[in-house]
């Protein structure tokens, strides 16, 4: 759409994690730690030209943004076809 040429670009994603507690005790709780990335981008087109398409593909990335802004997560669950509700039994210590 910018009819920028971009002559080869290599993405490295790095994402860290960690998780802790006891899944028999329903302890267990994961965090995202935060994710990097670089980009190595071959183009002999004007900087400034090259900037712009990387701030779009950034800013219309699902991913990055998804991480970058508090995003809704609906869950519903069915067990043996039937409407089920994991959170209406009681946790067993």
């Amino acid at each position: 759409m910018l009819k920028t040429h971009i002559d080869k670009a290599k993405i490295f994603v790095t994402a860290r994690f960690k998780n802790e507690g006891s899944v028999l005790r329903e302890t267990v709780q994961a965090q995202g730690l935060g994710v990097e990335t670089r980009c190595e981008i071959t183009s002999n087109e004007p900087a400034d030209k090259v900037a712009k398409v990387v701030r779009n593909a950034e800013a219309g990335c699902y991913v990055i943004q998804t991480i970058r802004q508090p995003t809704a997560v609906k869950s519903e669950y069915t067990l043996n076809g039937a409407p089920f509700d994991p959170e209406s039994f009681p946790k067993k210590a």
